[in-house]
């Protein structure tokens, strides 16, 4: 790459870094301030993968690649690596203290992010040649777009995606020209090994890109073939190095349980214009967003008379029809590999905003466009305003923001066009379309890392308390003579691979049906539809499990809901067999209705008396038939049990 190549992806990277960083810093989010930021599964399930990876590379963990002994009494990991920590990008929380994790993974995402801008700058130059600081601010906006901001930076394997699509996109130029075959490969066998999800993605966008190009371009047939032939090879070969790991996650995930099924439902025209804006926020819409200057740009291409008419039309079309691609249900199916996913259905999105920037670019890099251009590129962007001004996912900040942002975006394209290539007037222009893409990227950082706050599940970051956990589990561990749990009062979904211990829990998109089903008619609690499993704090079962110690804490003081602790964090211990103990064949009855008896089978012996039950309604009547749910016992029924004294008395109430 030539030096303003090099400087532009620096450019890129820096701006992205900066903007990020000082959104978050204006949130006063972790590390910057006392707001957390390991919001839903970045606290309950990402966090704690990387904690377990940097626990193997230390060569502490309880087992290896293939067998994750802290888990679920024992699970699989090779999926979970697959599919949580295929990034290389993963391996550096090993730089890091354990106690840090935490700032770790906030450093990896910082990182991604620099990347998917320096590589998104790298393939703009590589598509056309233009000014280097264009194509610098043009990256940034790509890897501060909108999903990212709302998406992936708590998704933090999903930001692989976004740095394989520009690379992928490249390996397609490379088919088309004939050169780096081996490259080739080894960039699309790393994008679906760092995160096959989001790379097949990519790939579907890449494919896009290089088809267009093809079209543009009009070689003859059987060039045209001949390049058809070069990126299929190079997928298919790359794919296939990274097969072992894909397909291992593949078959995981058809052992796994089964999540809620999902049609897919489109939101309204309104709600996917105003994800164009800055600071505009909702849970599963588009996040569109890549920056004003990014958008009033695709917007003048159709105008723009000094690109060719095939490129203003191709390009035009293409991001048209990949808008149009996400509200409709055969399209939204083959994005996301024909299953609604139960999160938000707009993971593609991505990909839609990589195609918008590409066309800023053609817009750009054919010189700034003039009156003609941005006057009706302008107008459309009103209208696009006018439109999605009833939409509820713009913020009351929207506004001024979004003033500031246009008056930079439009004010610094008008002194470009007049100014030239050289002087104090494109000096201004440069200084003031990156002031306006730094200030809105970090205003739209801020108000969602807020927001992510105010409409998610949060957990604290590495602290006293998981201190004293780890402590005691340390003090009591003896692993495999017996197990020792975490505990039933749960810090994150994943305590035995954040805090230490082997334990029930377990939450993971591969947690299996078999565990989930048998942990469930045991008594076991769970979360996620099935996915994240609890720990059974019950004598029989710890005895089934060997777990020989337990941690019992109180509620985590972080979570507004829980009551005030009532007793410190205390470790208990129990007489129980080894790990591996021979027992007399049971009965093959199957579970039924009760834990208990379903205990009983596993144990082979009677442990549970069932005793003289009371149950009245909410004005104190008995209720003959004891049933709770329905009636005058709706809202206040008293069950009332006796029992010898020195015996507990055990309720399952499982709805």
């Amino acid at each position: 790459m030539s030096r303003p190549g090099r400087a532009a992806c620096l450019l890129a990277a820096a701006l992205a870094v900066t903007a990020f960083c000082a959104g978050d810093a204006l949130a006063r989010s972790y590390p910057f301030g006392p707001r957390t930021r390991s919001v839903n599964d970045l606290g309950n399930q990402f966090v704690p993968f990387h904690a377990h990876l940097w626990d193997l590379l230390h060569g502490r963990a309880e087992g290896g690649l293939l067998v994750n002994w802290q888990s679920g009494y024992g699970a699989s990991f090779l999926p979970d690596l697959g599919t949580y920590l295929g990034s290389p990008f993963a391996l550096l929380v090993a730089l890091f203290p354990r106690d840090e994790i935490d700032l770790a993974v906030y450093v990896i995402t910082v990182l991604k992010i620099a990347c998917a801008a320096a590589a998104m700058t790298g393939l703009l130059l590589a598509l056309r040649p233009g000014r280097w600081w264009a194509a610098g601010l043009l990256g940034a906006s790509y890897a501060l777009c909108g999903w990212t901001l709302a998406d992936a930076d708590y998704n933090p394997m999903w930001l692989d995606g976004l740095i394989a699509l520009p690379l992928l996109c490249l390996v397609g130029e490379w088919a088309r020209t004939g050169r780096r075959f081996l490259p080739g490969v080894l960039v699309v066998a790393l994008a679906w090994t760092a995160n096959f999800y989001t790379a097949y993605m990519a790939t579907l966008g890449a494919a896009l890109v290089l088809l267009l190009r093809l079209v543009l371009t009009r070689p003859p047939r059987r060039q045209a073939l001949a390049t058809a032939g070069r990126a299929v090879l190079t997928t298919v070969l790359g794919t296939g190095l990274a097969a072992p790991l894909v397909l291992t996650v593949y078959f995981g995930t058809r052992h796994a349980y089964p999540g809620r099924a999902r049609a897919f439902s489109p939101v309204p025209a309104e709600d996917v214009l105003a994800r164009l804006l800055p600071t505009s926020y909702g849970w599963g819409s588009p996040a569109l967003y890549v920056g004003t200057t990014a958008l009033l740009l695709a917007l003048a291409l159709p105008f723009h008379r000094a690109v060719p008419g095939r490129e203003r039309a191709g390009w035009t079309a293409l991001v048209l029809l990949a808008v149009l691609s996400l509200q409709w249900a055969p399209t939204h199916l083959v994005w996301h590999a024909f299953a609604t996913p139960q999160g938000s259905p707009y993971r593609q999105t991505f990909v839609v905003c990589g195609l918008l920037v590409i066309a800023a670019w053609h817009t750009l890099s054919h010189g700034p466009p003039g009156p003609r251009a941005l006057g009706p590129a302008a107008a459309l962007f009103a209208l696009i305003t006018a439109l999605a001004g009833p939409s509820t996912v713009l913020r009351p900040l929207t506004w001024p923001v979004l003033l500031l942002a246009v008056a930079g975006a439009l004010g610094g394209l008008v002194l470009l066009a007049r100014a030239g290539r050289r002087g104090p007037l494109a000096g201004l222009a440069v200084a003031l379309l990156l002031g306006a893409q730094a200030g809105e990227s970090a205003a739209t950082t801020a108000v969602t890392t807020r927001l992510h706050l105010a409409r998610l599940d949060d957990y604290a970051p590495w602290g006293g308390r998981q201190e004293r956990q780890s402590a005691l589990i340390a003090e009591a561990d003896d692993w495999p003579r017996h197990r020792t749990d975490p505990g039933r009062e749960q810090t994150v979904g994943n305590d035995p691979l954040l805090v230490g211990g082997e334990g029930a829990q377990y939450y993971s998109s591969l947690t299996s049906d078999v565990l989930s089903r048998t942990l469930t008619a045991l008594g076991g609690g769970w979360t996620s539809r099935g996915r994240s499993v609890q720990s059974l704090d019950n004598a029989v079962t710890d005895v089934l499990f060997s777990v020989g110690a337990r941690v019992h804490s109180p509620p985590d003081p972080h979570q507004r809901h829980s009551p005030p602790a009532a007793y410190p964090a205390h470790l208990t211990r129990r007489d129980v067999p080894p790990l591996v103990t021979v027992r007399p064949r049971p009965d093959n009855r199957p579970f039924g209705d009760s834990p208990y008896r379903n205990q009983e089978i596993l144990l082979g012996s009677r442990v549970y008396t069932v005793p003289p039950l009371a149950v009245r309604d909410d004005s104190g009547r008995p209720l003959p038939d004891r049933r709770t749910g329905a009636g005058t016992a709706r809202t206040r029924p008293v069950i009332t049990a006796r029992c010898p004294a020195g015996t507990q008395v055990h309720l399952w109430a499982p709805h």
